[in-house]
């Protein structure tokens, strides 16, 4: 089956996850009967995701169209969670990039698309809520264009195809158009992620290799070392040798591998390069390992994930305790509170 791997980058509520969720409906990924089908937020799996409204951990989901299968892949849309983007476009060959119709790109938005212009991914700009009241939707496309000016790598991702979308009612068109209420889904992006964005280079001929870019755990199976196959194939109950960080080696056996269909994961016997999967049985593996076939290990140039990094300003008391005497007054007593 031809595979495409994508992810979903955007700034805080601007409405990827519900992208998905039109994308997993309208793939058939549920019957009209299932709860999920009339759920919103579905790929926000954690309580405070959906009490807040963000996505934090990066999330894998499928859906099969025109016979090819689609990895996506959730990203935060928060800068304090930038580690997860960056992990999180090691897997994809493309994304789509969704921007608010009235807000337009905003700093998270630049963050984001600057890694994956250099990572080299194939980007379909999707600008969503065109139904908004104060939407501007042709100021949004001339600061999106604005944006790829100063940050594409090479001129080939000048030419990027641009959607129009109002997410929460699973419509897209190619054109901007005048009756919001005309009849529409989301074919013209599904059709766009087959054609623009590239199937995975993987030779599965060669031995299996796959850097761990996520973990996961559960009761049942314990952890997940997540990744995309670089190349080969991988089977159920082979021995493999795990490269750490550290230069250590060690071999593990495979007790499972599962793939994504729909928001399941899938225990199959063999999953092949250009995938997305999730290995159980390799105990101490860690993000940025590599997962090798035991007879010829070989180890993936690690990910280079950005430090977080934490912000403080010193500056005068603006607030209702203005004027009160505050226990520590001297930059000496200060600094000692700091450290």
């Amino acid at each position: 089956m031809n595979i495409r791997n994508v992810a979903i980058i955007a700034h805080v509520d601007h409405g990827k996850t519900t992208l998905v969720d039109g994308f997993l409906k309208q793939s058939k990924v549920f019957r009209e009967n299932e709860a999920a089908f009339t759920q919103s937020l579905i790929l926000d799996s954690n309580d405070q995701e959906r009490e807040r409204g963000i996505t934090i951990m990066a999330k894998n989901t499928a859906v099969t169209y025109n016979d090819t299968k689609i990895n996506i892949i959730d990203t935060p849309g928060h800068a304090d969670f930038g580690g997860e983007v960056e992990r999180t476009l090691n897997m994809a060959d493309g994304a789509i990039l969704v921007i608010d119709a009235q807000e337009g790109p905003m700093p998270q938005t630049k963050v984001v698309l600057k890694k994956a212009l250099e990572m080299g991914l194939k980007i379909i700009v999707v600008i969503n809520k065109i139904d908004k009241k104060d939407a501007r939707v042709k100021f949004v496309i001339n600061k999106i264009h604005d944006l790829f000016l100063e940050m594409a790598t090479d001129t080939d991702q000048l030419d990027f195809p641009v959607y129009y979308a109002i997410a929460k009612e699973g419509k897209a068109w190619q054109e901007l158009p005048s009756d919001y209420s005309e009849d529409a889904d989301l074919t013209p992006i599904f059709d766009a992620l087959l054609s623009f964005v590239p199937s995975p280079q993987a030779d599965t001929s060669k031995s299996f290799q796959m850097l761990v870019s996520a973990l996961d755990r559960d009761n049942f199976q314990g952890k997940y070392a997540m990744g995309r196959i670089n190349r080969g194939q991988v089977k159920k109950g082979i021995t493999v040798t795990l490269l750490s960080r550290n230069s250590k080696k060690e071999n593990a056996k495979i007790e499972n591998i599962f793939i994504n269909q729909g928001l399941k994961r899938v225990n199959v016997d063999t999953a092949m390069a250009g995938d997305i999967v999730s290995i159980t049985g390799i105990k101490n593996a860690g993000i940025g390992d590599t997962i090798s076939d035991s007879e010829n290990p070989e180890a993936l140039p690690i990910i280079n994930i950005e430090e977080p990094t934490l912000k403080m300003s010193v500056s005068a008391n603006t607030s209702p305790f203005v004027g009160k005497e505050g226990t520590f007054l001297t930059g000496r007593q200060i600094l000692e509170r700091i450290e």
